[in-house]
């Protein structure tokens, strides 16, 4: 593990009730946790997007403010849900941001998660009549996306403008945008065609296998075969692999409050999502000597060069900094961590 960054679902609610936070408050203090979190040493700030639901909807607006008040942190999502999304106005935002943040841009994307909404992306004027899940129309529109922020020039010029035959890209252009893009896996399957696309590779928070390994083990294949893959595709740079973790360093009586219950040996869970058997990683919750022998110990964690920490947002401002100084001041330093200090993130030799 090279780097760390903390992973938010943006979770709020109506801000009606005393304590509650609203849309507003979860967002401002999104932002506040991103400066924080530079000032730390933290290598990334990421958000789930989710549509239709009280969470992060909309990432770019809340990735340029981090963006503007920070210098080191890198901003990004986990995932974008690409069946929502129109992809030629996905590329334009993706390369002002990257723009603005000086390169700093981490953009997770996807075929998504089930969301609220029953074909929710069908609302937003997009559908898929091959597929129920959308799936085939995701990766077309993220081919497209990739297409447009490598530069392809996709729409015929005015000739009365350009003359004839000309064709225009869409603006702004990013040069090496393409190299801070990750897809989302769920399977090795998965991973295998992100290494075939040249892309980043951002392992899920759950997967959609369950064969009775754990999930670090599940990962750690899924890291591998992605690795295999992208070596055999022959592309010329080297990507950046992340897993997703909770992860709480019980330093405090507070932290025991919130999560030293959950320290005495919970383990993977199978569930079924989206009408699959699934696996979901644990929490690891302990003394800092703890949890660095179980991290150690954890083959994906090992693997990857970025964790992204999980954080609970809807704990406020001054918790969620305390749980990423924690971890960064009593377990990062023996997993191998470079703080921001110490320039951008790169992939792990292969």
């Amino acid at each position: 593990m090279k780097a760390f960054g903390f992973l938010s679902f943006g979770h709020y609610g109506s801000g009606s009730a005393p304590g509650e936070y609203g849309a507003k408050e979860a967002l401002q203090q999104a932002v506040e946790i991103g400066v924080g979190a530079d000032e730390i040493g933290v290598n990334g700030a990421y958000f789930r997007v989710h549509h239709f639901a009280e969470q992060a909807a909309s990432p770019m607006p809340l990735l340029a403010a981090i963006a503007a008040k920070t210098s080191r942190i890198e901003v990004g999502t986990g995932v974008i849900d690409m069946r929502y999304e129109n992809a030629l106005y996905l590329a334009e935002e993706a390369a002002a941001l990257d723009l603005l943040s000086d390169q700093r841009v981490a953009l997770g994307i996807s075929r998504g998660s089930p969301e609220p909404a029953d074909r929710g992306w069908e609302a937003f004027g997009y559908s898929d009549s091959d597929d129920a899940k959308a799936a085939s129309m995701a990766r077309e529109k993220f081919a497209q996306f990739l297409s447009a922020i490598k530069g392809a020039e996709l729409a015929p010029a005015d000739p009365t403008q350009f003359g004839p035959g000309r064709k225009l890209r869409v603006e702004p252009h990013s040069p090496g945008l393409d190299q801070r893009v990750w897809w989302g896996a769920g399977t090795a399957a998965t991973a295998e065609w992100a290494a075939v696309q040249g892309v980043n590779m951002m392992s899920s928070t759950l997967l959609t296998e369950a064969t009775g390994a754990s999930f670090g083990a599940l990962q750690r294949d899924q890291i591998d075969r992605y690795r295999a893959a992208w070596k055999d595709a022959g592309h010329d740079w080297t990507p950046r692999v992340s897993v997703s973790r909770s992860i709480f360093p019980i330093t405090t009586n507070l932290d025991d409050l919130y999560f030293g219950r959950r320290s005495g040996g919970e383990g993977d869970q199978i569930g079924i999502i989206d009408g699959t058997r699934s696996t979901f990683g644990k929490t690891y919750a302990g003394e800092p000597d703890e949890l660095i022998e179980a991290l150690k110990a954890d083959p994906a964690v090992e693997a990857a060069d970025t964790v992204l920490l999980t954080i609970p947002s809807q704990l406020g401002v001054d918790y969620n900094l305390h749980i990423l100084e924690s971890f960064a001041s009593y377990v990062a330093p023996a997993l191998g961590w470079q703080p921001n200090t110490s320039g951008p993130v790169t992939g792990s030799a292969m």
